[in-house]
């Protein structure tokens, strides 16, 4: 087993104790709820009249069901009505800081907890999601968790888990032009499958990541879970430390610089010892794309498409499936693929920096015609930032739609949803069969300079060769 691993000093500090099952009871430092696994969690609760442990390390947004068009109120969708009435009514009863729409920090779970320093190292942390892993992006070991799981942190503020094995993914080199962290994360994904992190904990090491910015290693780590590991992280350094300091939760005056000194001494030990490593080299990877429905079934902007006789036994028959539902061919190539509607956003990929990089690509340029396209920042912090840089324009003289914060057309549990066999681009995290919205509806997953570079030209294409102005 792991030994001496940021992963291993971060589990040994937060357990309570071990269960007769074997497993560890994990005390939970920060707990982030949203309006879709929540309320059962606290009709069962309320059932069992027991109240929330420590309201004070519960945080709660709305984020999946919120229309990013019309945010008025009541809500067109009745049940996403209702769910957000119990969300107010839950946090209202049991003392619980909620960040409502039009409160100014509302945004997806995942977005607004860094944003704010919520998130910080070392840090036990638990949502009602599975993308939950991106808060490792900060060296904490956050994991995304079902509703009676919910459940048991409102009552306890612990968890029960059986403790996970430690891969070092190690990746070194610049990142090439065009290239970005989703195609990073993309790649790994790809090479190691979509079951190869089952029973571990990722820790992304190498210079390709600590030459990231802390929205970048948010990124990575935000998709471990497609990957088949429980969570991922990155070990804190500089690059951390200057993300946090002066956030409306980091610690403050000298108790920063107490913060920093134990931030720094739970970072994996130079002689830490893996359960496996594995390196990749970042000038190996270009733009990528996927074609299937598994975010393991990607390949680079400029490569064919497998066919059926190259692939292992195992990955025939879900490629043969994928082939047609996506109604490609084997063989062909994905660059050129006509595209239908384009997404920018999610907890992937919808913050400021991506919008940023998005608007660099979008300016001076429209969006194709017969090509739905729309940026939705993912907190209304990312949302007023961005259009203090002038970035909302850039986008709707392009023909982008600017909405407001939410999860949109990541998950479609909103109005944002694809139509029939509709084909998108997007910038979120999963491909699987009806994902966006559409039982028949078809997601390329890429990067947001490959959307918008696949929404100016109304097909799949290599951003590099967009002109920028």
């Amino acid at each position: 087993m792991s030994k001496g691993t940021l992963f291993d000093k971060v589990w040994d500090l937060h357990t309570v104790g071990t269960l007769p099952s074997g497993q560890t009871q994990l005390f939970i430092g920060l707990h982030l709820i949203h309006e879709v696994t929540s309320p059962q969690a606290f009709a069962m609760i309320r059932e069992r009249n027991l109240k929330v442990l420590y309201p004070q390390r519960t945080v709660a947004t709305v984020d999946h069901i919120v229309p990013t068009e019309d945010q008025s109120r009541p809500f067109v969708d009745t049940l996403a009505e209702e769910m957000m009435q119990a969300l107010e009514k839950n946090t209202q009863d049991y003392g619980i800081r909620f960040y409502n729409t039009k409160s100014g920090n509302q945004g997806i779970v995942h977005v607004i907890a860094p944003e704010q320093g919520l998130t910080q190292p070392g840090m036990t942390i638990a949502c009602g999601d599975s993308h939950t892993s991106t808060h490792g992006a900060f060296g904490a070991i956050a994991f995304g968790i079902g509703t009676s799981q919910v459940r048991d942190v409102l009552a306890s503020q612990t968890l029960s888990l059986t403790k996970l094995k430690v891969r070092k993914i190690e990746v070194n080199g610049d990142l090439p032009k065009g290239v970005y962290a989703k195609d990073i994360i993309l790649h790994i994904i790809r090479k190691l499958g979509v079951k190869g992190g089952v029973g571990y904990a990722y820790e992304y090491s190498g210079t390709t990541f600590e030459n990231m910015n802390m929205e970048e290693r948010m990124t990575i780590c935000n998709m471990s879970i497609e990957g088949g590991a429980r969570c991922g992280y990155i070990n804190p350094d500089e690059v951390t430390f200057n993300y946090l300091k002066d956030k409306d939760f980091a610690p403050k005056a000298e108790q920063w610089e107490e913060a920093v000194t134990w931030w720094q001494s739970i970072r994996s030990d130079e002689d830490a010892h893996y359960d496996n490593v594995v390196t990749f080299n970042a000038s190996e990877i270009e733009p990528t794309v996927t074609w299937g429905i598994t975010p393991e079934q990607g390949i680079g902007i400029n490569e064919s498409l497998p066919t059926l006789e190259t692939l292992s036994e195992d990955a025939k028959e879900i490629a043969l499936l994928a082939f047609q539902y996506m109604q490609l061919e084997p063989g062909s190539h994905i660059k050129d693929t006509p595209i239908d509607v384009c997404f920018v956003g999610s907890c992937t990929n919808g913050r400021i920096s991506d919008l940023r990089e998005a608007a660099k690509f979008a300016q001076g340029h429209q969006v194709a015609k017969d090509v739905k396209a729309f940026i939705v920042p993912g907190s209304e912090r990312v949302k007023k930032q961005a259009e203090a840089e002038g970035l909302h324009h850039i986008f709707t003289q392009a023909g982008f739609e600017w909405r407001e914060p939410g999860c949109s057309m990541c998950l479609a549990m909103n109005p944002d949803k694809l139509q029939g066999s509709q084909i998108s681009a997007s910038s979120s995290n999963r491909n699987f069969k009806g994902r966006q919205g559409s039982a028949q509806g078809r997601t390329l997953l890429m990067s947001p300079a490959m959307v918008v570079a696949a929404a100016i030209n109304g097909k799949v294409s290599d951003v590099r060769e967009l002109s920028v102005e």
